[in-house]
């Protein structure tokens, strides 16, 4: 139970500076309404979980006066104005009501809980204390978008990236052409039609006003500049090419700016123009056949894309483009081992993300893409890709062709795994010393070889015997 004299004499030593404090001798219920959204907003920037209006003090000197505010007896019409309270302020908070004596005075106290996901009005407006002012939210809108990114409300997707804006100006920020395009929807011939569209995907989201937020979903993936939007604008995709196999000299050194959606097929363009053709024959290829599988550089970096950790400032996901290999890195680790990301469902930190991502066919559902990818790998003969996890980033290296003899141990029992995995997984078959020879492009006489590979995959504690002789699966399985 609270001690009302001991809460009161705290808040009596707060300035009313502070924002979540009010002090008043008397009830107003317009005033006190745009009070009380004012004070739950600041009460969040504050970190603190209750505001608090005080009836009966006077605000400057912090005299005890008493006041003739009655909770209980207030009526506009036939509401009294708890109900009327209710129904004006959103979204709706639990008001309480503290009534109690102090130095032979009545004084009434309105507990005002924080605001939590997005930002508390009265009567369809925002508002917010500065100093000792309360004043509309929508003038202050770096502490507008503070509130929508506190850490109560951690999916940064639904994040504002901008706010109460007009149509034409969302028109300008947004490339809804593109949006209406991917989406497979019918251009609507009324310019007001295209964000209603628009606000059922989360990508802009309709202000009682008539104005529009964009939200991070929004500018992340439609961005004409993504400069314009200061919350995600390190999280560009970079793309650095280098002649050769070190980093000592840089050819080329790009960074897109259109939003995912917009730019990721000129990206894939732009990557498989920087590497060369796949000058081997074999019997799944062609003479000129581009050095990576489409498929895989699509599906990899599309997953880059989605699953990178926005929490981590300052970066975002960075193509590297080498002589002899690709090295793909976003921020963050991944929230599954990378061992299973070949036949695990995706999981993502960004769920509406991912969900738009697939939905324009950028890449695929269901974890199916890593699988396809893998399986595109192995039909190109190349080594198979390493996954690796950091501190605060994940990095995926695609290699060009590279002979059996240049393979490295770990080279070979990664192959001989993933190749596992996909027999099992894809196939419904177990992996044998001829299914792993086909992988690796190893001549029937020389089975040894192979069987070595399988060896020191098994000691590696990756794969292990099916129940049949000389057939293996997963670790896992």
């Amino acid at each position: 139970m609270i001690d009302l004299k001991a809460l009161l004499k705290n808040l009596l030593f707060i300035s009313e500076g502070e924002g979540y404090v009010e002090f008043k001798e008397n009830f107003d219920k317009e005033r006190d309404g745009k009070n009380i959204s004012a004070i739950s907003n600041i009460a969040l920037l504050k970190g603190k979980e209750f505001g608090y209006i005080v009836y009966g003090i006077e605000d400057k000197t912090k005299k005890v006066i008493g006041t003739k505010f009655n909770p209980n007896n207030e009526f506009f019409g036939n509401q009294n104005i708890k109900m009327w309270y209710s129904q004006k302020i959103t979204p709706k908070l639990d008001l309480e009501y503290l009534e109690i004596e102090y130095e032979g005075k009545n004084i009434v106290i309105i507990k005002i809980p924080s605001a939590s996901d997005k930002p508390i009005e009265f009567d369809s407006k925002a508002y917010i204390r500065i100093g000792e002012s309360t004043t509309t939210l929508s003038k202050y809108p770096e502490l507008e978008r503070k509130i929508w990114n506190n850490e109560k409300n951690k999916n940064f997707e639904k994040q504002l990236a901008s706010n109460n804006l007009k149509v034409d100006e969302i028109l300008k920020l947004l490339d809804y052409d593109k949006y209406f395009q991917l989406s497979k929807q019918e251009l609507p011939t009324e310019t007001s039609k295209f964000l209603e569209k628009m606000n059922q995907d989360n990508l802009v989201k309709l202000n009682n006003d008539g104005t529009y937020n964009i939200t991070v979903l929004g500018a992340i993936l439609f961005a004409r500049n993504i400069e314009n939007f200061s919350i995600i604008k390190r999280k560009t995709i970079r793309v650095i090419t280098y002649d050769g196999t070190t980093k000592v000299k840089r050819k080329n050194d790009i960074e897109g700016k259109y939003g995912y959606a917009i730019g990721f097929e000129g990206l894939i363009d732009y990557i498989i123009s920087q590497v060369g053709n796949n000058e081997e024959i074999t019997k799944a290829l062609r003479k000129n056949t581009k050095i990576y599988p489409e498929i895989a550089l699509r599906e990899f970096i599309a997953n880059a894309i989605i699953h990178q950790d926005f929490s981590v400032t300052g970066t975002g996901s960075l193509i590297e483009i080498y002589s002899n290999r690709i090295e793909i890195t976003n921020p963050g680790v991944p929230l599954i081992d990378t061992e299973r990301f070949i036949d695990h469902p995706p999981r993502s930190r960004n769920e509406d993300l991912a969900s738009l991502m697939r939905r324009f066919g950028f890449c695929e559902e269901s974890g199916s893409g890593v699988d396809r990818a893998l399986i595109n790998i192995e039909l190109y003969q190349l080594p198979a890709p390493k996954f690796e996890t950091f501190d605060d980033f994940t990095k995926i290296t695609l290699y060009t062709p590279r002979p059996l003899k240049d393979m490295t141990k770990d080279d070979k029992i990664r192959a001989c795994y993933q190749h596992c995995v996909l027999m099992y997984i894809k196939m419904e078959e177990k992996m044998t010393n001829k299914s792993l020879r086909e992988r690796l492009n190893i001549p029937e006489t020389n089975y040894p070889a192979a069987s070595k590979i399988i060896s020191d995959t098994l000691k590696a504690g990756k794969i292990k015997e099916g129940e049949r002789s000389k057939e293996y699966i997963p670790w896992w399985a």
